[in-house]
């Protein structure tokens, strides 16, 4: 095992949404619609608790970090210590915060709301003190918890001089329901506070001199905004029969500033160094999904299982989606105008009704094709490609390579490849072994913990079904079926034509997939995250069943980099182009290899040499926090289960003899930063 030092310091992808105690759902679910509207293009928008933010290793791949609505003793109770010690150190060391409202308040260095009112009154310091002075609210009369009673929507005068990026107007209205007003915000010009919008009406309570509704603080070599009212309040998220009739004429009112909030946000974000979508992004409309075999009896047999789940009734009402199953050829109009687009529409989609989506009441087309289905019906995903690479990759096969890929689940817009499968039971006990789920866009992606991988056009996103007879568990683990996962994407990659051998592509134990940067000069070598793994298993008759989602970045050039740029690097000019279809069937073909082998041999030493060949790790030396910073060089996985070994380090670097063995799923694991800190329970 040759010695690799490698620098992976990621890109900021993620923009992480905090969602525990303090906060109301809609709160969240406002912030995480309109910032995922802005943002998607280049950023995970994600949702995290306060045990996320307080164990797991978020700050280096975290562009900002947003505090949305709610109350904030609540936030005071879940962060006060080490969640605030860590989101200051971020932001102080070049992160970004944006605290909406109660998250306005908590980020001030003292707030004051409702001073006098002995059942709402709330006074006290607040730790991270980014804004010098006093947040004091509300701002306006007649707040009520969990009430629209006090909404209203308050007219803003914004300091275009502050906020030079894009469109910005002198003015709009905004959603508000009792947030605060910045004391004295001018007065902390010299500490480069900046006034980004005042309140242009007589406020309820003494704001000092000016009027300041959101302001700008710089903060070390970072930077926070707070708010006083919510700007990522859509009005087309508010229901106008919520209040009375002032409140209607509120939502009203929102709606006709609509894009003029959407540029000042927009300016906003822009200010805190993020890349912002020059159009926002419209969620699309859900496809229908289209289910094809490379055998017709399979496809039919399918068919048939599914109808009897349905029994008399019209659809099949799963764990988690209701479907509507339907025969290629045999469409009920009404059930199409009362669920999806027809096939006619799939091949231009039309954008989502605006506002927050309930994707789980929406009934899902799902139609079996008894043959492969034409370029028509699936525009942006060639099946005749797909099953016509499959055949060949299949006949090549040392293993018998023969059920991966070849019953294939396609939608053009799904919610996730890995929820369809995994989360809806009765679907899932009738697919085929190696039934894959693919997708053009996910609007709803899953990743493992707090992560959630971008999934922009471009991306191969597959899930594949897996059934692991429990015989072989002593032999063959399932949880190391993860790692095949990994080392099919790099073999995979590697193979998949001529000069792809050279692909600089590793993994980063235990199952992301990480490449050089082909964007950083050769004597750097920084490594990017380009691919990420979930893997979920049920336990039932005798056999575990396995969804193995993977999400790959192939012809898409943000969050991070692409095959396609890694390609035109480092394997040049003649290097043929990366195709979905082809580098689907390469990797599932790989894949089912590699499974057959594990079934047979176990993780075998020939297996470990592989995965020790294609990972970052060898010799890396690393903190275990957990042991009070005992140093530890890395030494590779156990063949049983997995498990990470650490060997222990002497002041001099010395091997000691004394060896640790860590699990992915009770650790933090930040190689970034060298540093391995078993989670806290």
């Amino acid at each position: 095992m040759a010695t690799t030092n490698p620098n992976t310091t990621g890109k900021k992808v993620n923009v992480l949404v905090y969602s525990g105690d303090g906060t109301t759902v809609e709160s969240v679910r406002h912030a995480l619609y309109t910032l995922r509207r802005l943002l998607a293009s280049h950023y995970a928008v994600i949702p995290v608790t306060a045990d996320m933010l307080i164990k797991e290793p978020w700050t280096l791949t975290c562009a900002l970090f947003v505090v949305p609505g709610g109350a904030d003793l609540g936030y005071c109770r879940a962060l006060n210590g080490a969640g605030n010690r860590r989101i200051e150190q971020y932001v102080r060391r070049g992160g970004a915060y944006f605290g909406f409202c109660a998250g306005g308040y908590y980020g001030t260095k003292r707030c004051e709301f409702e001073v006098g009112d002995k059942t709402m009154e709330v006074i006290g310091d607040r730790e991270l003190a980014f804004y010098p002075g006093i947040c004091r609210g509300g701002a306006f009369k007649g707040f009520v918890y969990h009430s629209e009673a006090g909404a209203r929507a308050a007219e803003l005068t914004v300091s275009k001089e502050a906020l030079s990026s894009g469109v910005v107007p002198a003015n709009f209205r905004s959603y508000y329901n009792g947030g605060g007003v910045f004391v004295d915000a001018p007065s902390f010009a010299d500490k480069g506070v900046e006034v980004l919008a005042t309140y242009a009406e007589r406020l309820n309570v003494n704001p000092g001199s000016g009027a300041a509704a959101v302001v700008y603080c710089p903060v070390g070599d970072g930077a926070a905004i707070l708010t006083g009212p919510h700007p990522e309040f859509a009005a087309a998220n508010l229901d106008p029969r919520a209040g009375g009739p002032e409140y209607a004429e509120v939502v009203g009112a929102l709606a006709a500033d609509d894009k003029a909030r959407t540029d000042f946000l927009k300016a906003c974000l822009s200010k805190l160094g993020l890349q912002v979508a020059q159009d926002t992004t419209h969620v699309p409309s859900l496809s229908s999904l289209h289910f094809s075999s490379l055998s017709t009896g399979d496809a039919e047999r399918v068919l048939k299982s599914l109808e009897e789940l349905v029994g008399d009734g019209e659809h099949l009402k799963d764990e988690h989606d209701i479907f509507k199953i339907e025969r290629w050829g045999t469409f009920n109009m009404g059930a199409v105008a009362e669920s999806l687009p027809t096939e006619t529409e799939e091949s231009s989609p039309q954008p989502q009704t605006e506002g927050i989506v309930d994707y789980q009441s929406i009934v899902k087309r799902l139609i079996v094709h008894d043959d492969v289905p034409s370029a028509k019906s699936t525009p942006y995903f060639n099946h005749h490609a797909f099953f016509s690479q499959l055949r060949s990759y299949q006949a090549q096969s040392k293993e018998g390579a023969s059920l991966f890929g070849s019953n294939l689940l396609y939608g053009e817009v799904v919610t996730s490849t890995n929820t369809i499968l995994e989360k809806n039971v009765k679907l899932l006990s009738k697919l085929p072994v190696g039934t894959t789920a693919t997708a053009t866009t996910q609007v709803a992606g899953r990743g493992r913990g707090s992560n959630v991988w971008v999934s922009p056009a471009g991306s191969l996103m597959f899930s594949t079904i897996i059934r692991h007879p429990m015989e072989k568990m002593q032999t063959a683990p399932v949880v190391l079926v993860q790692y095949l996962a990994a080392l099919a994407i790099v073999q995979g990659i590697k193979s998949y034509d001529e000069g792809y051998v050279s692909m600089p592509v590793k993994l980063k134990w235990p199952n992301d997939i990480y490449a050089l940067d082909p964007e950083q000069p050769e004597h750097k070598k920084q490594y990017t995250k380009i691919c990420g793994i979930l893997i979920n298993s049920t336990y039932s008759g005798n056999e575990y069943t396995s969804v193995v989602g993977i999400g790959l970045n192939a012809t898409n050039a943000s969050p991070t980099t692409s095959l396609s740029a890694l390609a035109a690097r480092f394997v040049g000019r003649k290097a043929a182009p990366i195709t979905l279809e082809k580098l689907l069937a390469r990797i599932l073909t790989v894949f089912e290899d590699l499974y057959t082998r594990f079934l047979r041999t176990g993780f075998d030493r020939a297996f470990e040499e592989m995965y020790y060949d294609a990972w970052l790790h060898t010799n890396q030396i690393v903190t275990l926090e957990a042991e009070g910073g005992t140093r530890a060089r890395i030494k590779g996985v156990t063949r049983d289960y997995g498990l990470l070994l650490a060997e222990e380090l002497s002041w001099d670097d010395r091997a000691t003899g004394r060896v640790w063995q860590l699990q992915s799923d009770s650790n933090s694991f930040d190689f970034m930063k060298g540093l391995v800190k078993r989670k806290v329970n």
